[in-house]
């Protein structure tokens, strides 16, 4: 090999190393790699930079925008509540999440599948109590398995079968061809992940679980007059199931029911009385039919959609103490609503408007994000601060944002628009009609996960240009000599290999040609090879820098390089012990 691809392996492998056992940020990691490659002479500015300008990572960018209108409309809870239901389990979790991931993502493209699904499951598994580490690499897996049961399950299938039709006198597959291996591999992946992943799988819980001394708010809510929630169960609502969150009473009219039983109804004007942390009152606050009970909310003088839930503590100079929220008119004087009140973990039986403010009250105040600005310095609070995605959602427009979501899939799906010309026509949507706002649009890029795509496909380049990826791979081949059962193993190893080094559609392309030559080498059919480099193509399960949907799910997954390799190495092998005894009989030699 020459100088610069011994210094490309060199370099992936120190990368390698750092992502796996130091816990270097993955961007800075990768970014430093590429950096090195270009400083060198190995990659142009041109192929080090090609990453940026990628279709595919451009598209990914884009979704990001469609999810934050469906996260501030509502519309990810309509997701959570009518696909992935309620679970009894784990295990019971991971079914109702993989099934319905696998069977969508065989007739979609994987990328808009997880990028929907990321933030309904951060909040599914958060309201039923279940830690998100569990389900994000299942997630990514399951729409990855899902994606090798049809023809256009991924673009890596279409690639390839392109270059079948164009390169052999062969015709085109048939839509449900690759359903013989690609079903099997997909049941055998849910089954393995949903008996290892006690061992495999990382638990890692939010932060505010893991304390038993968290603040403690009272906080009062309504159901609205026209609420979804009437004649509702409380258990059916999810009211039961938010993570440090206890409902203590629900005042109806001139009836108080103190102790109240998960099967009690719902009814229009209930007035529910919670006590719990802040991040569960957040969540109250984005049920779509409840809303705070005070009225003052409604009397501010900007818009809902333009505020923002703040924690001010009340200050012994403030001229509100020793006086009730309401007597105090605590509304006209800063122009914020009170929320809910914390005080040193106790639980206060009064109406929020009745509560006499105390000096070190923790109040939470819906108001505009300039009441930081004014009050910051201000003697009648220590301290102010913010709380983050904590906008009140627009319920009203969740079936829009739904729509467009599902129009964006529908026009990519027939292939009236390319993917990233319908993600961007949503995205475009989302702004238009105010799903969501510029703002939190741009706060809801994860920048660091597109610099690891952009310089993954750097990366890619060099192993390709320096002629490594070639070298390796023909060595494989040749450790087979005359047995074709052999080469095919081979070939499987070395695609899937290739897919964790490079992108999945760069590794099926390297590997075609050389499966292709293998075959007419071995005198026998090429398509059991061809079968083989496709499922392997998109058998990338042990990085997260081998595919996309790896990398979107491992910021929100809190998973390390390693978490991947643990429970991804074994999967593949077993996908690829799957694919040699079926692909043979199928597609005989």
């Amino acid at each position: 090999m020459s100088v610069d691809a011994w210094l490309t392996v060199c370099v992936i492998a120190l990368c390698f190393g750092l992502l796996t056992f130091t816990r270097y940020a993955p961007d800075i990691v990768m970014a430093g790699a590429v950096s090195i490659l270009l400083l060198s002479g190995v990659l142009s500015t041109k192929e080090a930079l090609a990453g940026f300008a990628n279709e595919g990572m451009i598209t990914v960018a884009v979704l990001y925008v469609v999810v934050t209108g469906l996260k501030e409309t509502g519309g990810i809870a309509w997701i959570v509540q009518s696909v992935l239901g309620r679970p009894s389990s784990v295990n019971n979790g991971l079914i109702r999440l993989m099934s319905p991931v696998m069977a969508i993502s065989a007739f979609l493209n994987n990328t808009p599948v997880v990028a929907m699904f990321i933030p309904a499951v951060q909040e599914w598994a958060k309201r039923n109590q279940l830690s998100v580490s569990k389900f994000m690499i299942p997630l990514t897996y399951g729409a990855s398995v899902g994606g090798m049961c049809t023809l256009i399950g991924t673009s890596t299938n279409l690639i390839v079968n392109g270059m079948l039709v164009s390169q052999t006198n062969m015709p085109s597959l048939h839509f449900f061809d690759l359903a013989w291996v690609g079903v099997p591999c997909a049941l055998i992946a849910m089954i393995y992940i949903v008996m290892v992943h006690k061992w495999l799988l990382p638990e890692r819980r939010p932060v505010f679980s893991q304390f038993g001394d968290a603040r403690q708010y009272t906080v009062e809510m309504m159901v609205d007059a026209e609420s979804p929630l009437i004649n509702k169960s409380i258990e059916q609502a999810g009211l039961r199931q938010l993570p440090g969150m206890f409902l203590i009473e629900i005042d109806r009219g001139d009836q108080l029911l103190p102790a109240v039983s998960p099967q009690e109804l719902l009814q229009a004007n209930d007035r529910l009385v919670f006590a719990g942390v802040v991040d569960s009152v957040v969540d109250l606050q984005r049920i779509r039919g409840l809303s705070p009970a005070t009225d003052q909310v409604f009397k501010l003088n900007s818009s809902r959609r333009n505020r923002c839930l703040i924690e001010a503590v009340v200050s012994n100079s403030c001229p509100l103490v020793g006086k009730s929220i309401r007597e105090g008119r605590f509304r006209n004087v800063y122009n914020a609503a009170v929320i809910a009140v914390a005080r040193n973990g106790e639980q206060i039986k009064r109406k929020l408007g009745d509560i006499v403010l105390a000096p070190g009250d923790t109040l939470l105040l819906e108001a505009h994000p300039s009441f930081l600005e004014h009050r910051r310095n201000s003697r009648d609070f220590f301290l102010i601060s913010r709380l983050h995605d904590s906008q009140p959602l627009c319920h009203e427009k969740a079936p829009l944002a739904v729509l467009i979501m599902l129009g964006m899939i529908v026009v990519a799906s027939f292939e009236w628009l390319s993917m990233l010309q319908a993600a961007l026509l949503a995205a475009g949507l989302m702004l238009m009609t105010r799903c969501t706002s510029g703002r939190v649009a741009r706060r809801g890029v994860d920048w660091q996960v597109l610099v690891v795509v952009a310089a993954s496909f750097g990366l890619g380049i060099a192993l390709d240009r320096t002629g490594v990826a070639k070298i390796v791979a023909e060595n494989l081949i040749g450790l087979a000599h005359n047995d074709p059962l052999l080469a095919l193993a081979l070939v499987y190893v070395a695609t899937a290999i290739f897919t964790e080094l490079v992108t999945n559609n760069a590794a099926a392309i390297l590997m075609f040609s050389i499966a292709l030559a293998t075959a007419h080498k071995l005198d026998v059919s090429f398509m059991p090879f061809v079968i083989t480099v496709m499922i392997a193509a998109s058998a990338s399960f042990a990085t997260p820098i081998g595919y996309q949907t790896n990398l979107m799910v491992q910021g929100p997954g809190g998973y390390h390089f390693a978490d991947f390799m643990k429970i991804g190495i074994p999967l593949s092998a077993l996908i690829g012990s799957v694919t040699m005894l079926i692909v043979p009989i199928v597609w005989p030699f």
